[in-house]
């Protein structure tokens, strides 16, 4: 198990996230790149800012809660920076105005997203046939098969997060869906990143600023253009309204705490920034379904690394850390998905997508192999005091594309697995539906825009209330852990104790009632599981996955699934 680096304390106190401006100066590089630095732990802020200023930075922001600082500077500066004593070193964020013949290209998405829509591939067909909804429930309430496996609606029946906030860390949140505006807390609500049109290659990244439709690269925090992050805050807490679907806890509050670009990529000072403000805010829970760019395991020693690749992923895991450990002194539950890259975490791994985003041009990924669990992590996921959450599919079996590992994984929740039927070929409908914010639905091609009818048979619509929302179906384990994200919530509902924002319980407590309440699930038999997987091209798949472990826990399911009723029964 990975678990590296116990909780630093805070280097300086302060307002979280002060603003300070250097008067250094000493970056002059033609091109300026983006650097995150930590400070060293027993530095003073002073020291820590000399030692940017001496290492030819200026810092343009600062989290004084966690001694975390947003640095511009040229060429030589990591080098510098690393190798002070009042740093911890120096992660690259990216270029500073970076342009390109190719600025015009449409934004890309990160690669690794692709298992969440792989199962479109050769898509045929319209909008699957709805349900008749049973009783008093939701309209599409009969295509969540993911709330019945966890007992959602059992729970529903007494508890339903009421005055908890959820932080929804992620691509941001369409707060003007039908489906989520009752819930949604604008005022708390805050984007922490900055679109980036193209990185220090010149391919494009989220595309031009100009193209926006407030032709701005800042978003409004109650949009997300991606639709990741509205999918997470739907499960989580879509209300009981009459529309569509409801979430694990239809009455928590939704909070967007934005920290993923447009196109997928989640870096490091964003994240830090929305954990503070998490903890300095009042929130009770936050969903994490990503991993921290540009590493995908950030290694201490790996002989591949050059030595500043190596300052750059211990500043990640430091930063990380402090930031994980400052909003969990607070209250704050972490609750993180496992990973899509159908891996044991506990094993040595071979790395070859790592680094995946160019700060500086040249840059670009390479392999690395063997790398050692005990000196290489995956933040935030691998954090200490953070829920790893691992993918079923409708039949509970572990979903083909979910990493696992005994130790690792901490519970399980449904994700979704387009391949978990009978016969092993592709059903949209088993995988999870959830909110898709209107916009992006027509950038997709999913619905018409003149007539409002779904396109394709991977989207649904519902207009039963006289205003149309749409939903897609996505698979991962981001769809898993904000399942899990929304039974902490009850639990905070149900066991807290009222505080000026509401509810308040210990993440420890919360934890602890979490896996207490799942319910257990052995590792199947035999432990080497085969999954079989007719694709649409006429090929078929095959992948076997180790389970190791007892009834429970064990690597596929952690403490077993997550179950929603059990949760708020038990104590």
């Amino acid at each position: 198990m990975r678990r590296l680096l116990t909780g630093a304390a805070a280097v300086a106190l302060g307002v979280t996230g002060t603003l300070v401006m250097a008067s250094s100066g000493n970056a002059t590089s033609d091109q300026e790149v983006r650097y995150v630095v930590a400070y060293a732990e027993g530095s003073s802020a002073a020291d820590a800012r000399a030692a940017v200023k001496a290492a030819g930075g200026e810092i343009v922001s600062e989290n004084s809660a966690i001694g975390v600082a947003t640095v511009t500077a040229g060429e030589g500066f990591a080098k510098a920076a690393n190798a002070s004593d009042a740093l911890v070193g120096a992660a690259q964020d990216r270029a500073v105005g970076a342009t390109t013949p190719d600025a015009a290209s449409k934004a890309r998405k990160k690669e690794v997203s692709k298992v969440e829509t792989e199962f479109r591939s050769g898509a045929k067909g319209t909008a699957p046939k709805k349900p008749k909804p049973k009783g008093p429930a939701e309209p599409l309430s009969g295509l969540q098969w993911d709330m019945e496996q966890i007992d959602a609606a059992a729970a529903n029946k007494t508890e339903r997060g009421k005055g908890v906030r959820v932080g929804i860390m992620d691509t941001g949140v369409d707060g003007s869906h039908p489906d989520i505006a009752p819930n949604f807390d604008a005022e708390l609500s805050r984007n922490f990143t900055t679109d980036i049109p193209v990185d220090a290659n010149g391919a494009p990244v989220d595309g031009p600023c100009a193209d926006e439709p407030d032709a701005s690269c800042e978003d409004a925090a109650d949009v997300d253009e991606n639709g990741h992050g509205t999918h997470v805050a739907s499960t989580i807490a879509s209300p009981v309204n009459g529309v569509g679907i409801t979430g694990v806890a239809p009455q928590a509050d939704i909070v967007n705490l934005r920290v993923g670009q447009d196109s997928g990529y989640f870096f490091l000072q964003p994240s830090v920034d929305a954990l503070t403000y998490a903890g300095s805010n009042g929130i009770d829970v936050v969903n994490m379904s990503y991993y921290v760019d540009p590493w995908l395991f950030n290694c201490t020693s790996h002989p591949a690394d050059s030595a500043e690749d190596r300052a750059e992923q211990a500043t990640i895991i430091v930063a990380m850390q402090r930031g994980l450990d400052y909003a969990r002194s607070r209250g704050v539950t972490l609750v993180a998905a496992a990973g899509n890259q159908a891996i044991d975490y506990t094993k040595p791994q071979t790395d070859a997508s790592s680094p995946d985003f160019a700060s500086e041009p040249g840059e670009a990924a390479y392999v690395r192999d063997m790398l050692d669990p005990e000196s290489c992590t995956s933040m935030p996921t691998e954090g200490n005091g953070v829920i790893a959450v691992s993918s079923t599919g409708p039949s509970e079996r572990k979903s083909y594309y979910s990493s696992y590992g005994d130790g690792f994984v901490d519970v399980a929740a449904p994700g979704g697995d387009a391949y978990d039927t009978a016969d092993g070929t592709r059903d949209y409908a088993a995988n999870i539906l959830a909110a898709y914010p209107y916009d992006l639905a027509v950038a997709e091609g999913a619905i018409d825009p003149a007539t409002g009818e779904v396109l394709v048979p991977w989207a649904v619509s519902d207009c039963s209330s006289g205003e149309c929302s749409y939903y897609q179906y996505l698979q991962g384990t981001s769809m898993a852990s904000p399942h899990a994200a929304g039974v902490a919530a009850l639990i905070v509902g149900k066991y807290g104790k009222h505080d000026r924002s509401g509810k308040t319980l210990s993440p420890a407590k919360v934890e602890k009632i979490l896996r207490k309440s799942a319910t257990a699930k052995a590792c199947p038999v035999p432990a080497d599981f085969t999954y079989v997987r007719h694709l649409p091209n006429g090929t078929t798949a095959t992948s076997t996955h180790t389970c190791e472990g007892g009834e429970a826990p064990n690597g596929f399911y952690g403490s077993g699934i997550v179950n929603a009723k059990a949760a708020i029964g038990k104590r």
